[in-house]
This record gives C-alpha cells, structure tokens and sequence, in this order.
C-alpha cells in the first residue's frame, strides 16, 4: 500500500477544493424540498461545481452517469437521479458530491431530512453524523488508521445500529479513490501508521436495522437488506502535527446546520 504525502501546494489546492464543496453542500441544502426530483438535485449540483471553476468528481467515474449521488430513504449510497424520482415530505436524502479543483479532488456526503420524520429517523441522521466526529477524534499523526475505524463502529454500534461493512472511505487526492480503504468497523489489527500530509475521505454509511445490503440492478445504487433508513456523513480531512483539519467544513460551520 501507497499511501501518499501531499506537499503544501498540494494542501492548499485539496483545501480551496474542500472550500468548494462545502458551498456546493450548502446550496444542494437550501434547495432540497418535496415535489423536486433527483435529477433537479443534479442538474443544479453541477451548474454549481462548475459556476466555481471546478469539474464533478463523479460524472463519468467508472461510467456513473450523474454529478451527485442521490439516496433516499433506504438508499445507503450510490443512487442515479431520475426525472422520474420525486422527493416527498417525510423522505431523507442522502447527497454524495465531489469536485475537482485544479487536478484535485475534494469528498463529502450529508444526509437530510424532508419534512417531518420520526424521532429515531433523526436520531440515526445525527447519530452518524456524530460518529464521523468520534472516528476523528484518532486522525492525528502518530495514530494508527483503523484507530478511526474502531472508535466510528463502536459510537454507531452503541444505538444497535448497523454498520456497513461492503462500502467504506479512502484516501483522495488526484484520484478521487486512493489508498489506504478506511472501514467503518472494528479490524483485526490497527492499520497504517497515520502521518501528517495524509488525505482521508472518512465516510460512516449507517443503517437503523441490519449492517446487510444489496446492490439493484442498474450496478450503482446500495440498497439496506431489510429496507430500513440509512444514514450517509463525509468529510475529506487532512492529517497534521496537531488536531486533524476538515477540509469539507469550516470551523464556524463545525457541528452547525446550514443556514439558508
């Protein structure tokens, strides 16, 4: 495994990306309401990357055929917007976007309500968004990869949660998937050494029931086993000396909903 050390121009350009993106989360989030359909979401998630000078990630990566992943309800990731998917009061929807600033990418997912939705819809939201929070509490130098793996499997476990075990997060950076894979989920040893200039995308995919999925036939979309809600958070970090440094969200936004 080759696991790469970005320079400081490669930081700065992986951070402006990370800037971006995270405006582009925060337009996709005003604009989210019942009655649009995934391919609305679409269509302007890459009027808005490009409005920034950036490239999508995902359009065209192994033949995926949008700009944002769109995943409702039981959608864990993946999902292929349609003009035929119509949002509705009471969905959530899970919105996967990246950019590409420059040669580099930036990586990261948020999962929204529509509407009102029970209590444990939202719990299970928050909940994986907190356990991204507790899986970085270990991203420093000197630390061990699956440190973060362990403490977000244990976090999200706690609730009786599933805890995807097909999909996970990776490194990024020119490619938008590099080494090293990074589980959600307790691994039978700690992993790679973690070292400053080290890019993650740290990504908990939780689910309400079973941690077992399918996938449907159009080979894209990751569906729960038992057709319970899942919950999808992502940020792209950098490993430094020192606390870690999210680059998909800025320290005033830090743990705050979006103001539209």
């Amino acid at each position: 495994m080759s696991v790469k050390i970005k320079s400081a121009r490669e930081i700065e350009l992986m951070t402006e990306a990370g800037r971006i993106l995270e405006k582009v989360h925060q337009e996709l989030s005003c604009a989210l309401h019942a009655g649009m359909t995934t391919a609305d979401i679409d269509k302007l998630g890459e009027e808005v990357i490009r409005s920034y000078g950036c490239v999508p990630s995902f359009l065209g990566y192994n033949g995926y055929p949008a700009s944002i992943c769109v995943s409702i309800n039981e959608e864990v990731v993946h999902g292929i917007p349609s003009r035929n998917r119509i949002i509705k009061d009471g969905d959530i929807v899970s919105l996967d976007a990246g950019v590409i600033w420059k040669g580099y990418h930036s990586d990261a997912a948020r999962t929204h309500a529509v509407g009102e939705i029970p209590k444990e819809t939202q719990e299970l939201i928050a909940r994986t968004r907190e356990s991204f929070f507790e899986g970085i509490k270990y991203a420093r130098e000197g630390n061990h990869l699956y440190d973060i793996s362990k403490a977000i499997g244990e976090y999200a476990r706690r609730f009786g949660y599933g805890v995807v075990e097909e999909l996970c997060g990776h490194g990024i950076g020119t490619k938008l998937h590099e080494d090293p894979q990074i589980p959600n989920f307790e691994m039978p040893r700690r992993g790679i050494k973690l070292k400053a200039g080290m890019t993650l995308a740290v990504e908990p995919m939780i689910n309400l029931g079973t941690a077992k999925v399918n996938w449907l036939s159009d080979g894209w979309t990751v569906v729960t086993k038992d057709g319970k809600p899942s919950a999808h958070y992502e940020n792209t970090i950098l490993i430094t000396d020192g606390e870690p440094k999210i680059l998909t969200l800025s320290e005033d936004s830090d743990k705050k909903e979006t103001t539209c």
